[in-house]
């Protein structure tokens, strides 16, 4: 860590994992309600609050800072998991054959 403030790293750092947190909830999202529907939006309340709690927990800043943006891309996914219902209705994306209507 003593690298990353010494060479003034830490804000791009942080922008990177933020950048990648974001690009790894996408499919999450996708998949989530491709397999659970919109019934699974509480596992990512949990998670989220899961995360806040260990944001919290964490005196290292970059690390507390990742779980509290895993824990803010969790809620938002909750939001996008109803979003991404919307958008298999509209045919944008397949619906599971499996899953009942």
């Amino acid at each position: 860590m003593e690298f990353l403030t010494t060479h003034n790293l830490m804000g791009l750092t942080i922008g990177v994992a933020t950048f990648l947190v974001i690009g790894l909830f996408h499919p999450v999202v996708i998949k989530a309600e491709y397999y659970l529907g919109v019934k699974c939006w509480w596992i990512f309340l949990l998670l989220g609050l899961v995360f806040i709690a260990l944001s919290l927990a964490t005196k290292e800043i970059l690390f507390s800072t990742i779980m509290g943006v895993i824990a803010f891309s969790c809620f938002w996914s909750i939001l996008e998991i109803f979003e991404q219902k919307k958008r298999v209705e509209k045919g944008w994306f397949p619906a599971n054959p499996k899953r009942k209507k």
